[in-house]
């Protein structure tokens, strides 16, 4: 369906008067050779699966606006997926205009999204002094291991031409920053930090 979702769960601070968990969900395109196809990576198996492993490339830091909310009991059209993955984050789900664009493009109905105000018009949230104003918000997460592309072995064939063929998995790291409106700074206390 060309959709990425990420989820991030968020520990609260009982301390500070939250609740045990906030839940955030970042929905994106998936581009074309992101990540390979599941049915090569059930063919390639990676041996001793156990093993904690370091990504091979560390590809760069990607900011992203998150300008648009999507509408969770209407998800569905956009993935099938977002039901599970979304549910805790009902009122926070998060999109990207430009994303929007190829979506409608794609047939999805445009009830399935609202726009959000517009950040030029808000203070950052680690800026804003009062707990109950709306701000923008900064989430970041990394994601430390993926299977970014697939490893091309070189042999030689029945008739001793060389060839290529499938031998493994490349790995990749990649870092994000989410920036995402907030009806008040109260839901955006960890932004306090950075």
């Amino acid at each position: 369906q060309e959709v990425k979702i990420f989820r991030a769960l968020i520990l609260g601070e009982l301390e500070r008067g939250q609740s045990q968990f906030q839940a955030l969900c970042f929905v994106t395109r998936l581009h074309r050779n992101e990540i390979i196809p599941s049915e090569s990576m059930a063919k390639l198996r990676q041996k001793n699966p156990r093993t904690v492993r370091q990504a091979e490339e560390v590809r760069g830091l990607e900011h992203l606006s998150m300008d648009v909310a999507v509408n969770f009991s209407k998800g569905a059209q956009l993935s099938s997926h977002l039901h599970n993955v979304c549910a805790e984050a009902r009122e926070a789900i998060y999109t990207r205009e430009e994303d929007v664009k190829f979506w409608l493009e794609k047939g999805v109905e445009g009830s399935v999204f609202e726009e959000l105000p517009r950040e030029a018009a808000l203070p950052r949230c680690r800026r804003c002094g009062e707990r109950w104003r709306p701000c923008v918000c900064s989430y970041g997460l990394s994601i430390q291991w993926y299977p970014c592309m697939l490893k091309y072995c070189r042999s030689r064939d029945a008739a001793g031409r060389p060839a290529s063929y499938k031998c493994g998995i490349r790995s990749c790291q990649k870092g994000y920053t989410f920036d995402f409106y907030v009806p008040q700074k109260q839901l955006c206390l960890w932004d306090e930090e950075a």
